[in-house]
């Protein structure tokens, strides 16, 4: 069993509740957090390693120094709870079972970035999990960790958790920052980063709840031995949304030294595909990165064992490798349709582009028209190329990375899946009936260069 840092009292009776999380240790990093300097604070979370838990992967030790301090002008956390990329639910689970873990995450944080105010912003859909934390705020408030002159230490916090209208563009920071200063949740232009102007002008840290979260452990245990868990520069831990055609799908926490091979089909984790069917492909990171056949996922192009981290999982680039993401593990059989898939996720992207941009505004809605004629056996051969042509010119071109996340599954589709979307297309009816099946896509594969 691999080494558990967040969820390691997950199953603890009451531990949703204010005293069962104390009696287990609860708020002990907080304690230890306010005997320290806010500068010793920061050194810990650079020593740690600790990289972004909600996809990007930017270490958060060096984004947390970049925020600017200017005399008399206020400075805000925001933790980023609008869970909303497809395939990706470890936010939700943490926050509905041990909210207080994110609670303590924030007023360490909090306290290091000198916030006295701080929001949890939480997607609108999640309603029954804003009370749970409403309830968390109320009773770390009553046993004063919370208000005015926290534990005499002569710090004060608030913490408000502000519910999203249900936009996945609200995902992206400074659209986030829009939505919680009450304006349509649009992505800014950048610079200013949220670091110097924020929320209400003001300097801003925007971190994903698994990222807070993890604070509470690197504090406890110190960053020195953080970095020890896990391979290079993926330390720690990592909570990964498991789902699909799978055993077991759930929230697992994995120390990033396991195989995909192992996470796929221990019993400890996914525990196999159902039916005993094979496996045909896989999007590890979430709707977003691109989708990787089971050739390329299990080992690298040069035959070497894939491991769950960020850099094994980076290995080859786009061209055969794939993302660690938000950690979105979606696990396809070889009874499922690639064309389709693909086209579910271009009609989800195109339903959320906000249309700030026109490339993705009328990019992702082309895409979304081309896939579900391919899919509904109505194609023409020239629309392979039409959609690889489409996805190429909103990459890269538009304010946020809502483009690209639309892109990237389309590019990734056509470049491992080409003949299943021909396929589509020669067997009009056909198609309607059946699925492509699995191919080739778990034999050893000649890995082609293609043009981006």
């Amino acid at each position: 069993m691999g080494q558990k840092l967040l969820l390691k009292n997950i199953d603890v009776p009451g531990i949703r509740h204010y005293q069962a999380y104390r009696e287990n240790g609860g708020y002990a990093s907080a304690e230890k957090a306010f005997k320290m300097t806010t500068d010793e604070i920061l050194e810990e979370v650079k020593t740690s390693g600790l990289r972004g838990r909600g996809g990007a992967g930017f270490p958060t030790g060096m984004k947390w120094s970049f925020l600017a301090k200017p005399e008399g002008v206020p400075r805000h956390l925001v933790v980023n709870a609008d869970e909303s990329e497809p395939g990706t639910f470890k936010d939700r689970f943490l926050m509905e079972y041990i909210p207080h873990l994110l609670i303590e995450g924030v007023l360490i944080s909090s306290f290091c970035l000198g916030s006295n105010t701080s929001f949890i912003y939480i997607r609108g859909e999640y309603a029954w999990i804003a009370e749970i934390l409403e309830e968390a705020i109320d009773e770390a408030k009553e046993a004063g960790w919370l208000g005015k002159n926290i534990q005499g230490t002569g710090f004060d916090l608030e913490i408000y958790v502000q519910r999203g209208g249900g936009a996945y563009i609200c995902g992206e920071e400074t659209a986030l920052l829009e939505s919680l200063e009450g304006k349509r949740g649009n992505p800014r232009l950048k610079p200013p980063f949220p670091a110097v102007k924020g929320l209400w002008g003001r300097p801003t840290v925007v971190n994903n709840v698994e990222t807070i979260a993890a604070i509470v452990p690197i504090i406890d245990i110190t960053g020195a031995e953080y970095a020890k868990i896990g391979v290079g520069r993926s330390t720690g831990t990592k909570l990964i949304s498991a789902c699909g055609n799978i055993n077991k799908p759930g929230v697992y926490e994995i120390d990033m030294t396991i195989t995909v091979e192992e996470f796929i089909y221990s019993d400890e984790y996914c525990g196999g595909i159902p039916n005993g069917k094979r496996l045909k492909a896989c999007i590890p990171g979430g709707s977003s990165v691109p989708i990787v056949p089971a050739n390329l996922l299990l080992t690298t192009a040069e035959g070497k064992p894939r491991y769950m981290n960020y850099e094994s999982l980076s290995e080859g680039g786009f061209q055969t490798g794939t993302m660690m993401g938000s950690g979105g593990f979606i696990v396809l059989d070889e009874d499922q349709d690639v064309v389709y898939h693909t086209y579910t996720l271009a009609r989800f992207y195109r339903h959320e582009s906000c249309g700030q941009c026109s490339p993705c505004r009328e990019g992702t809605g082309w895409m979304e028209k081309i896939l579900k004629r391919i899919d509904e056996g109505q194609g023409k051969m020239s629309d392979i190329e039409l959609l690889w042509d489409v996805q190429r010119k909103i990459e890269g071109n538009t304010i946020c990375p809502l483009g690209d996340a639309a892109a990237w599954p389309v590019a990734a589709s056509i470049r491992h899946f080409r003949d299943e979307f021909e396929w589509h297309i020669n067997n009009p009816e056909e198609c309607l009936t059946r699925n492509f099946g699995l191919a080739h896509y778990a034999d050893p594969i000649e890995i082609k260069e293609t043009a981006n």
